[in-house]
């Protein structure tokens, strides 16, 4: 870990933390919310060893990156514009892609704008979802799945204020080790509810939650709520996108007991064909992860970094 770089690079307006160590094929990681550049510490050192030239960011809104106060700041044009600076500045014309949740949203966008930016893409947690002409995210969301349905709530001005009433830390534990399947709902009163005297599980340690829960207290959270906030706005600017497909080569890679995996109607996509038509380069082999839930890149770090590493293999 001490051996990994940090420096400071302007992209499209931003000052952005970047993560990185060794030499070779660039790989580009990408986090999810509420994570950092940190998510990826196992894949930066084992990738670095294999000689690869491995990138975390803490994407905008994060960690030691700036974050812009408004949500209108966090559109998909917006975020992809930050990497696409990122990847010049690295002085590559393409790289390998390695994204998780939000990550793996912005990912979705980043090969579908600029695919000859991607030599190939492995996806985690969240598949590719096309756009639907007539159903707006939020609103949709809020009639599948209630007012209490997590990215609804996330919408809520006073969600700060929630977060603040019971700390970084408890908030991130919650978020890091929930293992119950199906849609996450935030019920008010008892949004982030957890047993006083629940362990950590062995992927993460306490040194690793103060990491993260120093960064979020200094930062706070509103940058990457900010991203939840744009979905309609995504919705409404990716109208010349509608019907278009992802022309990568991808790998997706979930767990079994997943949050997005287990939200009714996903499992059918992912499995049923409707995949694979949006995403024609899908290789046929889903990897669905035995008992493992959401964070896989850090709960089955060498699991992940071996079917990464035979992935890029071909390319």
């Amino acid at each position: 870990m001490e051996s990994i770089e940090h420096r400071t690079v302007n992209v499209n307006g931003i000052n952005m933390h970047v993560a990185e160590k060794g030499k070779g094929p660039v790989i580009l990681f990408l986090h999810g919310f509420p994570e950092l550049w940190y998510t990826w510490r196992h894949q930066l050192v084992a990738f670095a060893d294999l000689g690869h030239r491995a990138v975390a960011p803490d994407l905008r809104g994060y960690g030691d990156t700036d974050a812009p106060a408004e949500a209108a700041s966090y559109t998909c044009f917006h975020v992809v514009g930050d990497l696409v600076a990122l990847i010049e500045s690295l002085g590559v014309e393409s790289v390998f892609l390695v994204a998780h949740d939000w990550g793996a949203m912005i990912g979705w966008y980043l090969c579908l704008f600029r695919p000859d930016l991607v030599k190939a893409y492995v996806c985690l947690s969240v598949p590719f979802r096309p756009r639907h002409p007539k159903m707006k995210p939020i609103p949709t969301m809020r009639a599948f799945f209630g007012d209490d349905y997590y990215m609804c709530r996330f919408q809520d001005p006073g969600m700060e204020e929630e977060i603040a009433k019971y700390g970084s830390e408890v908030v991130l534990k919650k978020i890091l080790t929930d293992r119950k399947p199906g849609p996450p709902c935030l019920p008010k009163g008892s949004p982030f509810g957890i047993s006083p005297d629940s362990k950590l599980p062995s992927w993460l340690s306490q040194d690793d939650l103060n990491y993260y829960s120093t960064k979020f207290d200094r930062k706070g959270f509103t940058g990457g709520l900010n991203y939840y906030r744009a979905l309609d706005l995504n919705w409404e600017l990716t109208a010349a996108w509608t019907g278009a497909k992802v022309k990568v080569p991808v790998k997706f890679m979930v767990g079994e007991l997943d949050l997005v995996y287990t939200t009714p109607g996903m499992k059918e996509y992912v499995h049923g064909g409707g995949f694979k038509k949006d995403v024609p380069m899908l290789d046929e082999d889903v990897v669905v992860m035995e008992g493992a839930a959401h964070f896989i890149n850090q709960e089955r770090a060498q699991e992940i970094n071996s079917h990464i590493y035979d992935f890029i293999n071909k390319f």
